[in-house]
């Protein structure tokens, strides 16, 4: 089974993507799920996961939630309690267990994304050694290179923060069947293989573009709110 574990909806402040028109693009690329990991918050997954129960599709949902650690981002799947941003990641990842969400290391070598670097050590299912949103691949080698050292498995994802780049990257998954129980399982137990492209390079740019704008427009806002 095809899954992107790495989605962003509307809930995360840097994407503009609904809900439906993810699922869309996940049916259309041929997945079988999703996890959405929105930014420090579940409710995307949460509602994403609902909505495509209303719409009766054959899909599952993961929710999850892209953790800003101290030291950089953390993927946890299959948690419906927000865990509280800043924190170590040993504390984080100790949230996360208590809360029994999968935990995943997220393009650790991608400083421009927060990337955590350092995992050696960490109690995790798995590492995300394709982000197609590298827009070159020696985070994705270098994550990938020490997954194998350390004999943790690898995923892939989109990290899509449109629609259009949904199911970019994938992770393909050896469960049982198509339900959120048998496929968290089946991710605890390395039963993956990551797939999948490079977002396009003028995506990732114009997308780029956009955060240095948010970014300014929010230092402005602060300036001038200080005069």
């Amino acid at each position: 089974m095809k899954f992107d574990l790495h989605v962003h909806s509307h809930y995360s402040k840097d994407s503009k993507a609904t809900l439906d028109e993810i699922l869309n693009a996940a049916l259309k690329r041929g997945l079988d799920g999703l996890a959405i990991c929105d930014h420090d918050t579940i409710e995307g997954g949460l509602a994403c996961e609902k909505r495509a129960q209303e719409l009766g599709l054959k899909i599952t949902v993961i929710p999850g939630v892209e953790v800003s650690s101290s030291k950089g981002h953390i993927l946890v799947l299959g948690i419906r309690k927000n865990i509280e941003p800043l924190l170590s990641p040993e504390e984080t990842i100790e949230r996360a267990r208590k809360l029994g969400g999968v935990v995943i290391i997220p393009h650790p070598f991608k400083q421009s994304s927060h990337g955590i670097a350092d995992f050696e050590g960490l109690d995790i299912d798995a590492v995300e050694v394709f982000n197609s949103r590298c827009l070159l691949n020696d985070a994705n080698r270098k994550a990938e290179d020490k997954a194998n050292r350390l004999g943790i498995p690898g995923v892939a994802g989109s990290d899509s923060h449109i629609p259009e780049m949904v199911g970019q990257a994938y992770t393909e998954i050896n469960a049982s069947e198509n339900t959120l129980e048998a496929v968290l399982r089946a991710i605890r137990e390395g039963k993956v293989a990551s797939a999948g492209k490079n977002t396009p390079t003028t995506v990732i740019l114009e997308q780029m573009s956009g955060s240095v704008k948010r970014k300014l427009k929010k230092r402005l806002g602060r300036l001038i709110k200080g005069l």
